[in-house]
């Protein structure tokens, strides 16, 4: 049994949203005393627990007579099938002076916009895409740090009934076009650059081979964030004011639509291919992030949430929804530990951070960096830590615990960019235990099954889901039979949703059951909790003339992932200290610079498959002493023992 760290006090724990609702619906003749039958009531009734969450959340929009159709189909069911709503109008349903945004730079920049201003600059955002013609479900994608700008662009394109996706400054080029060049937006909105660890980046000759390869964008918007004219001399560029000053004073308008309208565009790693794109509609999106918000993160009106994210990881997107209960975001850009590695813990204390979300990646590297914000900082204000993007392990939470606040909710959440949001979260009446995810997300039928699709407690297993959930993607861009989204979530289990991660459900005698999540199932690179697929590292790596051909794998390292790169070099090539500098300098510039390579290291030859593919599983496994599944599937079964004992893998 986990040790339990934290403890709500029975004040706290009897004014939580999630107590409110037991008792909301106490008072209508469902009868869940405690968190255990809340979640048991959540899943045996699914319909019902979706519907009851509308009324609770107060969500604005024409909710229809029929909570779910096709409830058995997965995939296939619909939620709310007749009704009409607007993600924008149910995010900008407050007004007034409070602030709704705050944005900090790493250089200090401070810039806030209160519930008016998000409200006005969320109208003229709208206004401007309808004068320039934009269509439901039109396209419009932002390249933006994470500015204020980038939520009015996301709302305001809602509100004006187009789909919405984003992408951070420091993807590079063909990143970028591997994502936004399949949606074919019309309207670009990209910053001329950002700032990272005390240096200046300039976007201008990024966004004109970005440009160069998006025919279809009508216009880009250039924000204007260190003020480098280059980028407005692109062809179709005007400034965000030049765009947005003839709408200044439009009137808050809302599309109402169905349930399912795409709300935005997000993507996958990108493992075996281009990134798939994953369409997510507004009525899932809302309801989810709604019982998560209010219900699992307790999320009040007087709240200042934090979550260090890019525009590029969904987190961004689930912060937006906040604004929906009245909260103010806390937004950063930059390095976490520019200028100062406490450069977090300060804009917690100066802003009055009350919820603080992060990865577990940065809890540890502040462990590592010898920090102690319990002794530092005040944190008066704080209550409540999140951590995602990889587990967090027991002694992150010792040390959060120790070194951070005694009294603090710290919530590890899992879940993904597929389902925009988690299938594991925070229980704020309940305990935190070491180690563990404290409980299954209401509405969320979430199991453990081994290889043959059973059940299992007491060992490790894939994370399943058994019903439908509002937040199922509503389907795959350019996958027009459906044929790819079945075989992502449910080709393995067939009617089952697989998500591809290895946990345990621990069950507890308050009935309650915790997750402990040890990792990914696949081959997704995720260090630091930051996902990248390993075909987009291959097509960076193979343009340099010296590689023949590569593989990527996520190691095993000191209590995270660290990437490590094997090449097979053309006949006659030499890896020095050369050429594995051009070899990082291709990933950090076009993919990614957190999924810059810790080794790199030459092989004679790579295992396949007999078709041809490259066998990542089975390398990951002989690196970290495991046994090969499936060795007779591949072609050249002997080129395994090439990375067995390595000893630049032990350094």
């Amino acid at each position: 049994m986990s040790e339990i760290l934290w403890r709500p006090d029975p004040v706290r724990a009897a004014a939580t949203n999630l107590r409110a609702f037991r008792l909301w619906l106490g008072a209508r003749g469902i009868a869940v005393p405690d968190v255990a039958s809340l979640w048991r009531w959540s899943v045996e009734d699914i319909g019902g627990f979706w519907t009851a969450l509308w009324d609770f959340a107060r969500i604005i929009g024409h909710k229809g007579d029929a909570a779910l159709e096709n409830p058995e189909a997965m995939p296939g069911a619909r939620f709310f099938p007749e009704a009409r709503l607007s993600y924008a109008e149910n995010i900008l349903r407050h007004a007034g002076e409070k602030e709704a945004i705050v944005f900090t730079g790493e250089d200090g920049q401070r810039l806030a916009w209160s519930r008016d201003r998000l409200r006005a600059e969320t109208a003229a955002v709208a206004a401007a895409l309808r004068a320039h013609g934009l269509r439901l479900g039109d396209r419009v994608a932002a390249y933006l740090p994470n500015i204020p700008h980038g939520i009015a662009a996301l709302i305001g394109t809602n509100a004006a009934g187009g789909t919405f996706s984003s992408a951070s400054p420091d993807f590079g080029p063909s990143g970028v076009l591997d994502r936004f060049g399949q949606i074919a937006p019309r309207v670009l909105i990209a910053a001329d650059g950002y700032r990272y660890g005390g240096k200046l980046f300039r976007n201008a000759a990024k966004i004109a081979e970005i440009m160069a390869g998006l025919r279809s964008v009508e216009r880009l918007v250039i924000v204007p964030f260190i003020g480098d004219d280059a980028a407005l001399a692109l062809p179709k560029a005007v400034t965000w004011e030049a765009w947005t000053e003839p709408h200044r004073g439009a009137p808050l308008a809302f599309e109402r639509l169905p349930f399912d309208h795409p709300l935005y565009i997000l993507y996958s790693s990108g493992t075996t291919g281009k990134p798939k794109c994953i369409v997510h509609g507004a009525g899932g999106v809302l309801l989810k992030h709604a019982s998560e918000h209010l219900l699992h993160t307790d999320l009040k009106p007087d709240d200042r949430l934090f979550y260090f994210t890019t525009l590029g990881w969904m987190m961004w997107n689930w912060q937006v929804s906040a604004l929906m209960a009245g909260a103010t975001l806390l937004l950063f850009d930059g390095n976490p530990f520019y200028p100062s590695a406490s450069a977090l813990f300060d804009l917690a204390d100066r802003e009055g951070m009350t919820i603080f979300g992060t990865s577990a990646k940065y809890i540890d590297s502040v462990a590592k960096a010898g920090l102690k914000p319990r002794a530092s900082h005040r944190l008066e204000s704080l209550r409540t830590m999140l951590s995602t993007g990889s587990p967090l392990i027991p002694e992150s939470f010792d040390f959060v615990y120790r070194e951070i606040k005694e009294d603090l909710l710290l919530a590890s959440i899992s879940g993904g960019t597929d389902i925009v949001g988690c299938f594991a979260l925070g229980n704020p009446e309940g305990p935190v235990r070491r180690g563990e995810l404290a409980m299954r997300a209401l509405g969320c039928a979430v199991e453990v099954f081994d290889e043959a699709g059973r059940p299992v407690r007491g060992r490790k297993g894939e994370l399943v889901c058994l019903k439908p959930f509002p937040s199922m993607p509503v389907c795959f861009w350019g996958d027009p039979d459906g044929a790819r989204y079945r075989a992502a979530y449910f080709e393995r289990y067939p009617g089952v949703w697989h998500h591809g991660d290895w946990c345990e459900i621990i069950e507890h005698e308050d009935g309650v059951a915790g997750l402990v999540i040890t990792g990914r199932s696949d081959a997704v690179l995720n260090p630091g909790g930051v996902r990248i697929g390993t075909a987009e590292i291959y097509r960076q790596v193979e343009t340099l003339p010296e590689i023949q051909e590569a593989l990527v794998i996520g190691q095993e390292w000191e209590n995270d992932v660290r990437v490590v790169l094997f090449v097979r070099l053309k006949e006659g090539q030499v890896l020095d200290d050369a050429l594995r500098e051009r070899i990082r300098r291709v990933i950090r510039d076009n993919a990614s610079p957190r999924h810059v390579p810790a080794k790199i290291i030459a092989v004679p030859d790579i295992p396949r498959t007999r078709s041809g593919k490259i066998t990542e599983l089975a390398v990951r496994d002989v690196v970290h002493g495991r046994p090969v599944k499936n060795v007779e599937a591949l072609a050249n079964p002997e080129a395994l023992e090439l990375f067995r004992a390595i000893p630049e893998l032990a350094e």
